[in-house]
């Protein structure tokens, strides 16, 4: 009897586990319906192009629904359609690569009204996927952009530039660079241009014959740097370069001229110096050897007695030959005393 109860009691059950599961089942897909279906209306209304099913697919996918469908929504009514590659999986794809797809878009359709037909939307998600705010580009594309040269975070107010004259120029520009879309991505970025601009205005000024010429014509300075296509290979494009200020600074070359001078003078007295060495040396040298010289006739002299004697012995000198040669070298002495004067004499003495 008991048995049969139980039986009884479960058939019972299986409706009710039925129902209750078809209950739950029924609650969530409402509340599925109810979440998603302000979205799939705002897109059936807009010709978003968005199912209900793929907003559940964006869901599994951890895709911020609301934010693609917004952008999905603004490409359509700015007429980006999807032959030109703005579809729903390209900005899933570009959100899931860690892209601002609503930031693309905006570049889109700025670029659109501004008609800059060249960004296309490939474009632009590379653009954006590198790192650069493709918005801003395009902002900068359309409203051109001032750079000052030199840059305000370089910590000089002016370039310093000397003509050929010899006089030195400060010179502040501004330069106006237009956003290069094509070349956004690898593009170099302000500080090059203000680099080259820098270099170019300092070469100009340097290759200017006279100082008063650059200051009649500061746009000579102008042209000869956009002659030269320092916007290559850049992100930018030069619209103009304007000379906002010039002062004039010291006569460098005379300076230069000053310090050369000295400069030789310095190695002309060095010369100099060496010369009278040289001389002094040759002097001492003429000196020692007539010293040598008086030391060798003393020698000489010292030999002379002793010659002398030899002869008395060897019997070829007799005593009046003697006292001759004593009267020639008296007299010689005395012709000699008489020839210096007195004060050759003290000298010759001292």
């Amino acid at each position: 009897m008991n048995y049969y109860l139980l039986a009884q009691e479960s058939e019972l059950g299986v409706p009710q586990i039925a129902l209750i599961v078809a209950a739950v089942f029924l609650l969530v897909v409402l509340y599925i319906f109810l979440s998603y279906f302000k979205l799939y209306i705002q897109c059936k209304l807009t010709r978003a192009g968005i199912g209900f099913v793929d907003l559940i697919s964006m869901t599994f996918k951890k895709i911020p629904v609301s934010m693609i469908v917004q952008s999905k929504i603004m490409a359509v009514k700015a007429d980006l359609t999807e032959d030109e590659g703005v579809t729903l999986s390209a900005l899933n794809s570009h959100h899931l690569a860690g892209g601002n797809v609503p930031l693309v878009i905006r570049a889109l359709i700025a670029a659109r009204k501004a008609k800059i037909v060249s960004l296309a939307f490939q474009e632009a998600m590379a653009i954006d996927r590198a790192g650069r705010n493709v918005l801003e580009a395009v902002q900068t594309s359309v409203y051109p952009k001032v750079i000052d040269c030199p840059s305000l975070d370089s910590g000089k107010a002016k370039l310093d530039a000397v003509a050929k004259d010899g006089i030195e120029l400060y010179v502040r520009a501004r330069v106006t660079v237009r956003a290069n879309l094509q070349q956004l991505v690898g593009g170099a970025t302000e500080e090059t241009i203000t680099a080259r601009v820098g270099e170019g205005i300092i070469s100009a000024i340097g290759s200017a014959s006279s100082h008063k010429e650059v200051l009649e014509n500061p746009d000579v300075i102008s042209k000869k740097v956009l002659s030269d296509r320092l916007d290559s290979q850049t992100a930018f494009e030069i619209v103009s370069i304007d000379i906002a200020d010039i002062d004039v600074g010291g006569n460098i070359g005379a300076k230069l001229q000053a310090d050369q001078a000295e400069a030789d003078t310095k190695v002309a007295r060095a010369k100099a110096e060496g010369r009278r060495a040289m001389a002094v040396a040759a002097e001492q040298e003429k000196e020692a050897s007539i010293q040598e010289s008086k030391a060798q006739l003393i020698s000489a002299k010292a030999e002379v007695p002793m010659a002398i004697s030899d002869a008395f012995n060897s019997g070829k000198l007799g005593v009046m030959d003697y006292y001759r040669i004593t009267n020639i070298q008296a007299d010689t002495e005395m012709r000699t005393s008489f020839a210096k004067g007195p004060e050759q004499e003290e000298s010759t003495v001292e």
